[in-house]
């Protein structure tokens, strides 16, 4: 008897999400150039996700004066750090990165061990926020306002996204610009634009993390089940956005 191979996640084809591709642009478009006439110092906080991708093109394009940053947590995938610098050529741009604490890393593997972020949802929050959270803050430190590549469709922690709402812990405003778009949409943008895209993508990781804390799904799997796939579908979130 053979044995097949459950078919993996790969990036989605629509031919109706790229007919509505103009009126998405423009309306992106609008909502940037909003945030830009409030704010003094914006930033944008980018994870190399396809729709992280996607704004960045229409900040170059535009021209808009938003600072651009990832967290590189040391723990990536290494078509994760590629992508970086590919990202950085492709636009001819600098995407700032912000890492961890080495010491604090250091201390979290002596107290609890290197992989005890697989033992409880505590200790892997905590190892979160030395690598996400503590770096996140040194990023806005100096913003008035910060913008995510955060969608509605992409688990059930999000379905109530706004558009902008307030960030109580760094205490300014925050905007989801893509809050509304569908991840067709998304790959639509992407495909038409010929955009960068992390490789794994090809490989069935839909969501893209920490290398260990991301693994591929299968073929109509929600989005998110490959992040932190041993915990329960509503503890699918590192703290970054509270």
């Amino acid at each position: 008897m053979i044995m097949l191979r459950p078919r993996l996640w790969t990036p989605p084809h629509d031919a109706t999400a790229t007919k509505r591709l103009p009126a998405l642009i423009a309306e992106l478009q609008t909502r940037l150039q909003q945030i830009v006439r409030q704010h003094h110092h914006i930033k944008f906080a980018s994870s190399l996700a396809v729709e992280d991708m996607v704004i960045t093109d229409m900040i170059v394009r535009e021209q808009l004066p938003i600072e651009i940053f990832t967290l590189n947590t040391g723990a990536l995938n290494s078509e994760t750090q590629k992508l970086l610098s590919t990202a950085c050529q492709h636009w001819g741009i600098r995407i700032d990165e912000y890492r961890p604490d080495e010491a604090a890393i250091n201390a979290y593997i002596a107290a609890h061990g290197k992989q005890a972020f697989y033992d409880s949802v505590a200790l892997r929050r905590e190892c979160c926020h030395i690598r996400k959270i503590e770096p996140l803050g040194r990023a806005l430190s100096n913003a008035d306002a910060w913008i995510t590549g955060q969608r509605r469709e992409q688990s059930a922690t999000r379905t109530a996204l706004a558009l902008a709402e307030q960030d109580q812990t760094h205490s300014m405003a925050k905007y989801n610009p893509l809050a509304d778009w569908l991840e067709t949409e998304v790959w639509a943008y992407a495909e038409a634009q010929q955009l960068p895209v992390n490789q794994l993508y090809r490989q069935g990781y839909p969501s893209i993390g920490c290398e260990p804390c991301t693994r591929p799904v299968k073929a109509g799997e929600n989005i998110r089940a490959g992040r932190w796939w041993w915990e329960n579908q509503d503890s699918k979130e590192c703290g970054l956005h509270k």
